[in-house]
């Protein structure tokens, strides 16, 4: 890998960190002020409207400057989000300035790739950044758990800070720095050389390009393929995200702090599954993994129906001075499961879209119709599992049905796919 590369992954890691942690910050400080359930998928839900709204205009943003520039930008403009939170805006309001900087984030770190590295070394660039962001999302909700525990409660109420009332409060203080931290790495990154032409001196402009952009993906017989899967596995993740922790709490009997253990588990599972992408699927190749997404939306069906009421309530193994209740030790393997799964099949997805993006588009812009699509599939899915808590229906049953839409639509994918390789050579179209 050129040189660089490993402080792009290391500002991805510190960045993503805080981005886990603050998730389990802001629903504890949702949890603080008494708000209704229905409430914790509006934070998502205004974290994502950044992405969908100024889609047009972050790809000619993030190609106006170096993007080492954008991604410090980005990160400082996270901390301003936290810092709201913690003099008393309402989370979900100050989620949003945090999205605002995340929309602005995401074409920067994924469009630096492109015009760092040659087109064979995007898959396993791609493992790279995944494993990094996963080996972040279990160090990160971990310790967002562990700062927003009982324990955390204690030693705030003896420290007696200004500012810094509860666990939430902590946490949301600690995630601050992380994102400062994140900023300064940034300022490391190199200068790829890359130069676009700063389209945001035509702000009225950009919209038509955008639309052209997003027709352009979408008509090509390769990159529509790998558009759909990663706008359907993207939604589902995040939707998932939120999920894993009702999940727990229901089906296991897990608090907050203890239900973020298993985001990381999950976490886990995707960086084994995206080490295993980087090893054995070439861009070449990289379509054959489409039934590996179907596979993941039938194993999240299964989740649904894991509970520790299938197991003796005393069942347990001793490890040192701690009893490991038997369904924990069976939960984690599912989870670590599901989450290769997902990493196996999103990594190769994604580093097609990459390439075949910057083939036909700028990386910016490519990036940029990406996010707006992947986005506005959270938005609908978030949107929806809301409408289903409002209903009162089960975690149980929206697991199912989440994990149904996905399974299906990626079947839906499979098919598209071998109907346009029988019209084009999708092998030669990853080539060019």
């Amino acid at each position: 890998m050129k040189k660089g590369f490993y402080t792009i992954i290391a500002a991805q890691f510190v960045s993503s960190l805080a981005d886990n942690a603050l998730l389990i910050a802001a629903i504890a400080l949702l949890a603080v002020i008494r708000s209704p359930s229905w409430i914790t998928p509006l934070l998502q839900i205004f974290f994502t409207i950044s992405y969908v709204l100024l889609a047009p205009f972050v790809g000619a943003f993030a190609d106006a400057l170096q993007k080492r520039h954008v991604m410090f930008i980005s990160n400082a403009l996270k901390a301003g989000g936290c810092l709201l939170m913690l003099v008393g805006v309402h989370p979900i309001v100050a989620y949003g300035v945090v999205g605002f900087g995340a929309a602005a984030y995401s074409p920067a770190k994924y469009g630096i790739l492109t015009e760092l590295l040659p087109a064979e070394r995007l898959v396993a660039a791609n493992a790279w950044l995944e494993s990094a962001t996963v080996l972040s999302t279990i160090v990160g909700t971990m310790l967002g758990g562990a700062l927003v525990s009982a324990y955390a409660g204690k030693l705030v109420t003896h420290l007696d800070l200004p500012v810094i009332r509860t666990a939430a409060d902590l946490a949301m203080f600690a995630v601050m720095l992380v994102y400062a931290a994140a900023a300064l790495i940034n300022i490391g990154i190199p200068d790829t050389g890359a130069r676009y032409p700063n389209r945001l001196a035509h702000p009225a402009k950009l919209t038509s390009d955008f639309l052209h952009c997003f027709h352009v993906l979408w008509a090509d017989k390769l990159a529509q393929i790998a558009l759909w899967v990663t706008t359907l596995m993207w939604g589902a993740a995040v939707t998932l995200q939120l999920l894993v922790l009702k999940w727990a709490d229901a089906n296991l009997g897990l608090s907050l702090s203890k239900a973020a253990v298993m985001q990381g588990v999950t976490g886990l599972g995707v960086a084994l599954g995206a080490a295993a992408a980087a090893a054995w699927i070439s861009l070449r190749t990289s379509l054959r993994v489409l039934p590996i997404g179907m596979l993941a939306g039938i194993v999240t069906i299964a989740m649904a129906f894991y509970s520790k009421s299938l197991f003796p309530p005393d069942a347990g193994i001793r490890v040192a001075s701690f009893t490991v209740p038997l369904y924990m030790l069976f939960a984690w393997p599912l989870m670590i499961g599901l989450g290769g799964l997902a990493g196996f099949f999103i990594v190769p997805m994604n580093a097609v879209l990459q390439h075949r993006g910057a083939a036909l588009l700028s990386a910016g812009h490519s990036i940029a119709v990406q996010n707006f699509n992947q986005n506005l599939a959270v938005l609908l899915m978030l949107g929806a599992y809301a409408l289903l808590l409002i209903a009162k229906l089960p975690v149980q049953w929206i697991i199912v049905v989440f994990g149904s839409f996905v399974t299906f639509m990626i079947w839906l994918a499979k098919r598209r796919s071998a109907a346009n390789s029988r019209e084009v050579d999708m092998r030669a179209l990853v080539e060019e």
